[in-house]
């Protein structure tokens, strides 16, 4: 059975601690804005997937009660960074499966300021979900005192450098990229464009990467109401309308723990789920028009247009040197800014993708659209580990 988004909704990212609202305030006015972009009421959803990181058991049903207590039932998810597009994933799959006719997908996140840690929650590390992939680049790289994420994709993007020649100036060019792209998204955290030299001058958080190369802590939230065909007939929600053509999620594999911080922070997940989806749509990377992936950090960008099949391996650096990803060039990768400038609240961050990519479908982006785009994807990744890819047509 084919599910189709037909409405979605984001709220503003916001710096943590900037704005007085609580994660069940930002759940509301995404959610509410999901359903009123597709003119449905509350009380025809049927199921309601909630993803968030940082919040205890049952703040699903907290925050979806503001939207109606209906008695429906309200799943808790949680997949790292990743958890956003998870949500999604389980609300296509109600459809897809012939469950559920209209099902909300909802993802937010409430975060403190400063860097995220490396996973143990000021625990004993040896028994945090994260600990074996932190164990390979520490064999590799060993530990240095700066942010365990961004160390970890910065030893990465040191591997690249080494491998393929890239160039710090590359690995600046994705920062330069999306900052540029987020001034035209009022829902961006940061609006501000910046020059390559200027990305390159940033404070360094772990070399080769610099503060405007690493995505911030956000608080926010998103949502996407995924439906049958039936309801779209039924409710007359053709013009609405957004296919959910394929998706796949992978977790990690032996591939990811072969002593490369390359593979260990997910290209081989990213790669296994772009073949699934590939091969289930009939479509590939030469019909996308649009794509939303994380850029969790620069780099990460670079290792996704290479496992998506955008370029050979090692030519990442090129590609978005050659203006290949922006305005102009063959894709247009995160109009919206992408995490790095338009923010990055985990549990929202695959939603927020999703509701990109609709408005571009769509053609209702603004300033911001992709001329005539009618195929997009989107990418989402979480370390420990889980990666989602999702393909839309219009």
């Amino acid at each position: 059975m084919k599910s189709y988004i037909v409405g979605v909704g984001m709220t503003k990212f916001e710096k943590p601690e900037s704005r007085d609202w609580q994660y069940w305030d930002m759940v509301k006015e995404a959610g509410g804005a999901a359903l009123a972009d597709a003119g449905v009421d509350y009380g025809l959803v049927e199921q309601v997937p909630v993803g968030y990181c940082f919040q205890p058991s049952t703040a699903g049903q907290r925050a979806a009660y503001e939207l109606g207590l209906t008695g429906v039932p309200v799943y808790n998810v949680n997949n790292n960074c990743a958890t956003g597009s998870t949500a999604l994933m389980m609300a296509r799959q109600f459809v897809q499966g012939g469950i559920s006719d209209c099902v909300l997908a909802v993802g937010f996140e409430k975060m403190k300021r400063g860097a995220l840690g490396g996973g143990a929650d000021g625990g004993d590390f040896k028994t945090s979900p994260v600990a074996r992939h932190y164990g390979i680049m520490a064999a590799a790289h060993g530990f240095e005192m700066s942010p365990p994420t961004a160390q970890i994709f910065g030893n990465a993007a040191r591997e690249h450098m080494e491998r393929y020649g890239t160039t710090p100036a590359q690995l600046a060019a994705v920062g330069a990229k999306n900052h540029r792209h987020s001034a035209n998204n009022p829902n961006a955290q940061f609006q501000d464009v910046y020059t390559v030299e200027e990305v390159l001058a940033a404070k360094t958080i772990h070399d080769p990467l610099t503060k405007l190369q690493c995505s911030p802590t956000s608080d926010g939230a998103a949502a996407a109401l995924v439906v049958s065909e039936r309801f779209v007939v039924a409710h007359g929600l053709h013009d609405k309308a957004v296919e959910i053509v394929a998706q796949a999620m992978t977790t990690d594999t032996e591939a990811s723990f072969g002593g490369s911080c390359i593979d260990v922070v997910g290209k081989p997940m990213t790669a296994a789920a772009a073949r699934r989806v590939y091969e289930d749509s009939g479509l590939g990377i030469e019909d996308v028009d649009v794509v939303e992936l994380h850029d969790c950090f620069s780099v990460n960008e670079l290792l996704t247009y290479e496992a998506l099949g955008m370029c050979a391996d090692g030519a990442s650096g090129k590609l978005v040197e050659s203006g290949a990803t922006t305005y102009g060039g063959r894709w247009v990768v995160n109009p919206s800014g992408g995490l790095i400038s338009k923010g990055h609240p985990l549990g929202a961050t695959g939603l927020a993708q999703a509701a990109e990519l609709v408005w571009q479908l769509r053609g209702q982006a603004g300033a911001r659209q992709v001329p005539a785009a009618r195929v997009g994807l989107a990418h989402n990744i979480g370390l420990g580990g889980a990666a989602v890819v999702t393909l839309l047509r219009r």
